[in-house]
């Protein structure tokens, strides 16, 4: 047998990339993000899966690549890339260069569908959320028992407040079926039972993950037992960027497990702290109290206690006859105001009396009368002698007077005044009038 011609890893690996770098470049594909992470230096890495298969993507610089605001967990979208073989780890990714979004993937659009429709019925509304006690005693925990979700959340609470009882309702919170054990651990934490004590709060907790690892916090029977559940009830589950249903219907909504912890209970030390500053005001004002009646004390041993009862009375007697000289006084005043008062109601009550009233109308009334009757005679007297004038002015240019003079008027047959001889003709009858009497004549030239 001849030796074999084997390569090594590297140049198969290298093959592997240059093939798939040659005979596929750049692409474009289509699925639905899932399992996002993304790193401080800016790349992001995540899967790009569809019903039956998945590749792992990459995302370089992400936040300056096109399109990077619709690469979210559960999100449908489209991808250009290049196909690329990672040697160090043997594993084909698609080196992402741009994005854009076609759609919803589905659990996006199952998660969306079901946050419309609990928030049209009112479980996310502010009015129904539960004020979370200021100093609870007991403390129920539902998340895993086995996880480092539990020992954080022990750890920050037994060291801001060791006088909590805590409950632990173990449940597994990933995987299907787990909402179910979920959903019972809500219900008998806040219903209660007998041979545990009764939590006054609840804390649902889990770690990060991708929206299929938290999937189980958006089914709808989690959401519903925690809006039926009677006490309050605290949600911390995954990253402060990520967001489930459960969030949405608890009373509060915590960013991650510790800050649930550190949100729901007062800080021991602060609060020995508080205690503490406390207690110095409350004992400077207690003493300060103390000086001061015990300075007021001193004050009367010293004054009022060392008199006599006489030198005792002398100045309140003496106070007592100033307020009696002052109270007569004004008691003269407020008399000799009040008469003055009455003398000038009563002059006004006489002035503005009915009958004076009546009088000083009845004596306008009488004067404007006779004033009335003196410009009427005035001006009856005006018009007269203006009439006299006039009637002598027109018999004095009047026909009257013209005729007197012997003058006379001569009508023609029509009655009109003959003004001209032109007028006339032979034979016309003319009247003429004199100054007494008439006479008929007719023109014969």
């Amino acid at each position: 047998m001849g030796e074999i011609q084997a390569i090594s890893v590297t140049r198969l690996a290298r093959r592997i990339r240059n093939l798939l770098e040659i005979e596929i470049g750049d692409i474009w594909v289509e699925g639905e993000v899932s399992n996002l992470r993304k790193q401080a230096s800016g790349h992001w890495y995540f899967s790009l899966k569809d019903e039956s298969a998945q590749i792992s993507c990459a995302m370089f610089s992400a936040r300056r690549r096109s399109g990077n605001e619709v690469i979210q967990d559960g999100a449908k979208v489209q991808l250009l890339g290049e196909t690329s073989f990672y040697e160090a780890r043997g594993s084909t990714q698609l080196i992402v260069k741009k994005a854009q979004r076609v759609g919803k993937g589905d659990l996006q659009a199952r998660f969306e569908a079901l946050k419309k429709s609990l928030n049209e019925e009112g479980l996310f509304a502010q009015e129904c959320k539960k004020p979370l006690p200021s100093f609870p005693r007991v403390i129920a925990l539902i998340t895993s028992p086995t996880g480092a979700v539990l020992q954080d959340m022990l750890n920050v609470l037994s060291r801001r407040a060791p006088w909590l009882q805590l409950v632990l309702y173990p449940v597994a919170v990933q995987g299907k079926g787990a909402e179910r054990g979920i959903a019972q651990a809500i219900r008998q934490a806040g219903e209660g039972e007998d041979e545990l004590p009764r939590a006054e709060l609840i804390i649902i907790a889990r770690g990060g993950g991708s929206m299929e690892d938290l999937w189980n916090f958006n089914e709808e029977v989690v959401a519903r037992a925690i809006a039926a559940c009677p006490i309050p009830v605290v949600s911390a589950v995954g990253h402060e960027i990520d967001f489930t249903i459960a969030d949405f219907v608890a009373d509060l909504r915590a960013p991650t497990p510790s800050a649930a912890a550190e949100l729901v209970v007062p800080d021991r030390a602060e609060l020995l702290a508080r205690l503490s500053q406390l207690g110095e005001r409350l004992k400077r004002v207690v003493c300060g109290r103390i000086d001061r009646l015990s300075d007021q004390l001193d004050y009367y041993e010293r004054g009022i206690f060392s008199q006599s009862a006489e030198q005792k009375l002398q100045a309140p007697i003496l106070r007592v006859e100033n307020l009696r000289r002052d109270l007569t006084r004004a008691t003269r005043e407020a008399m000799n105001e009040r008469e003055h008062f009455l003398a000038e109601s009563q002059l006004k009550l006489a002035r503005y009396h009915p009958h004076q009233i009546f009088k000083r109308r009845q004596e306008r009334v009488t004067r404007l009368t006779k004033d009335l009757c003196h410009l009427a005679r005035q001006d009856l007297e005006q018009r007269q002698s203006r009439l006299d004038g006039l009637g002598s002015l027109l018999q004095a240019l009047g026909p009257g007077s013209v005729l007197e003079r012997g003058f006379s008027i001569t009508f023609g047959p029509d009655g009109e005044i003959i003004k001209s001889a032109s007028e006339l003709s032979p034979g016309d009858d003319l009247t003429v009038q004199l100054s007494e009497g008439k006479l008929k004549a007719r023109v014969r030239d």
